[in-house]
Parts: structure tokens; sequence; C-alpha cells
């Protein structure tokens, strides 16, 4: 970036004697510059983002994952603590 910079500047004190010619090529190639890390940086700001997107899905995911699994334990639970207490109420009334 400090090299863009002072590319910049060193440019643009050479423009003073250079051709008007000289001075737009340089002002485009300037821009050309400017364009290029721009774009540069939105790409890497999507794949940022589109890597958290990625990372939040795959954790949601997963945590949903997780309570599913838990609901079924906890039912599995209820239904044998259940059967139990109806054996044992079974084995008392004989």
């Amino acid at each position: 970036m400090k090299k863009t910079i002072l590319l910049a500047v060193a440019a643009s004190l050479a423009l003073g004697a250079c051709s008007q010619k000289a001075r737009d090529e340089s002002a485009q190639a300037g821009d050309t510059i400017a364009a290029d890390a721009n774009a540069t940086m939105s790409t890497a700001a999507n794949s940022t983002e589109a890597a958290a997107d990625k990372a939040f899905g795959s954790a949601e995911a997963t945590l949903d994952n997780a309570g599913d699994a838990i609901g079924n334990a906890a039912g599995k639970a209820k239904d044998k603590t259940g059967q139990t207490l109806k054996d044992a109420g079974n084995t008392v009334s004989e």
C-alpha cells in the first residue's frame, strides 16, 4: 500500500515535465490501479462473508441435530420410565 502511494506521488511529481498525453496515460494507469485494488478488496470481503455464512450455517445445523438428539433421548427416557412405573404398579396390584 505504501509503495503504491509512493509510486503515485513520484508519478505526480514527474507529470510536471510530461506532455498532456503522458499525463492522461498516467492518470488512466492510476485509475486502473485503484479499480484493481477495489476489485480485490471486494472479492476478499465477499469471500470472507461467504466463509462466515458457511461456518454459521454449519454450526446452526449441528445445534439443531444436537437438540433433536436430546429430544429423542428425553422421549425414550420418558417412555421407559412410564413403562417401569406401569410394571411396578402391576406388580403391586398382583
